[in-house]
């Protein structure tokens, strides 16, 4: 996977202007919410060592944020059967111009193989239920599944990594 145009790098206190601006953009607004009450959640998290926050770059630019976290960390009951160690992805993609054309789906799969490959067991994505452009992603990335959960933030569709190494 070294030949790939995605990277990805843990983030840092001097990510934190980069993610104020991307979440300020239309579609981390949309889904993620306030952009003020969301960035104050990434910079506590940041402190969070059961958090894996990341900046994801395309061909050297940073232009996505993801983080991953074991489900059991932060329980929700649509996560609660999973097996122990299984991994749940948050991610948005903070540059306009590159939603749309499958940088999601291309780093989203790249992620979730990484995680496989590191033996997590089952790796989890929550899209709003209303949110078609990140599930048709998902699901090119290899996520399936179509359960509609009610979640502390309204209906999501339960997702989890079903290709293979």
């Amino acid at each position: 996977m070294t030949d790939s145009p995605y990277s990805f790098r843990p983030a840092t206190q001097t990510d934190l202007p980069l993610f104020r601006q991307w979440l300020r953009t239309p579609e981390p607004m949309r889904w993620w919410g306030d952009p003020v009450h969301e960035y104050s959640l990434l910079e506590e998290d940041l402190e969070n060592p059961g958090m894996t926050m990341l900046v994801v770059s395309y061909q050297g630019v940073p232009f996505a944020y993801a983080q991953h976290y074991e489900v059991h960390t932060w329980p929700q009951p649509h996560m609660s059967d999973l097996p122990k160690g299984s991994r749940a992805i948050d991610a948005f993609i903070g540059v306009p111009e590159m939603l749309g054309v499958g940088h999601g789906s291309a780093f989203l799969r790249l992620l979730a193989l990484e995680l496989k490959q590191a033996g997590v067991p089952e790796i989890a994505i929550d899209p709003d239920a209303e949110n078609l452009r990140a599930r048709h992603a998902y699901y090119n990335a290899g996520f399936r599944g179509e359960t509609v959960v009610d979640t502390e933030a309204g209906l999501a569709v339960l997702m989890l990594f079903a290709a293979e190494l």
